[in-house]
C-alpha cells in the first residue's frame, strides 16, 4: 500500500457521490456566475436548475426570476424552463411525449 505524506491512498479517498456532488455545486456556481453576466442561455439554465433542485436546494420563485430575465433576449425560453437541466429549445420534444405517458 502506498503512503503519501503520512497517509495511505485510501485515507485520501472520497466517495464518488461526494465528488459528484462537489462537481454539480460547482457547475452551479459557474452557471450562476455567467448568467449573472447576462449570457441568456446560462440564466436559462440557472432557472432549469432553480427548478429541478439540482447544484442548489430547489427554488422555483427563483428559477422563474431567473426565466423572467432570460425572456427579454429569448422569448422561447418559456418552452424549457421546467425542463431538466441542460435541455434547450432545439432539443427533441419526444421528451414531452414520454412526460405525458409517465404521467
Amino acid at each position: 500500500m502506498e503512503v503519501v505524506n503520512g497517509a495511505t491512498a485510501e485515507e485520501g479517498r472520497k466517495p464518488l457521490s461526494e465528488m459528484v456532488d462537489y462537481c454539480v455545486q460547482r457547475w452551479f456556481q459557474d452557471t450562476l456566475k455567467e448568467a449573472r453576466r447576462g449570457d441568456s442561455a446560462m440564466q436559462v439554465l440557472v432557472a432549469q436548475m432553480y427548478n429541478s433542485g439540482y447544484g442548489i436546494p430547489r427554488n422555483e420563485h427563483k428559477g422563474r426570476q431567473w426565466m423572467e430575465k432570460a425572456s427579454r433576449y429569448r422569448s422561447s425560453v418559456w418552452k424549457v424552463g421546467t425542463k431538466r437541466p441542460g435541455y434547450n429549445a432545439s432539443d427533441s420534444d419526444s421528451d414531452e411525449e414520454n412526460d405525458d405517458i409517465n404521467q
